[in-house]
């Protein structure tokens, strides 16, 4: 499983309304992506800054998506976020939600 972080400044007074077009925009977008698993987006207490993680199958998937899709998703987003968001994508080693149990390092 991959994982996505999107890691971005949010404009003043533009918590509410990221939460609604994520909602309503940008999770769609992404279910009807091959290979999504989950969304979780993290925004700090005063609403600055904001994480997204998204969770796919593959690499492959999770490629795809960006540049594809995530282009058209960050067009989205100009009006409430400042500068341009960092992505890192990961290789997922553990998640309780998901089932998935750490692989052991070979030594």
């Amino acid at each position: 499983m991959i994982a996505r972080e999107v890691t971005m400044n949010l404009k003043a007074d533009s918590q509410a309304r990221f939460t609604h077009k994520l909602d309503d925009v940008i999770i769609p977008k992404l279910r009807s992506q091959k290979g999504f698993q989950d969304e979780i987006a993290l925004v700090t207490s005063g609403g600055r800054k904001a994480v997204t993680i998204s969770l796919w199958d593959n690499k492959e998937n999770a490629e795809t998506y960006n540049t594809t899709k995530y282009p058209e998703v960050l067009k989205d987003m100009t009006d409430l976020i400042d500068g341009t968001p960092h992505v890192e994508t990961y290789e997922v080693s553990n998640s309780t939600w998901h089932k998935i149990a750490a692989t052991p390092i070979a030594a």
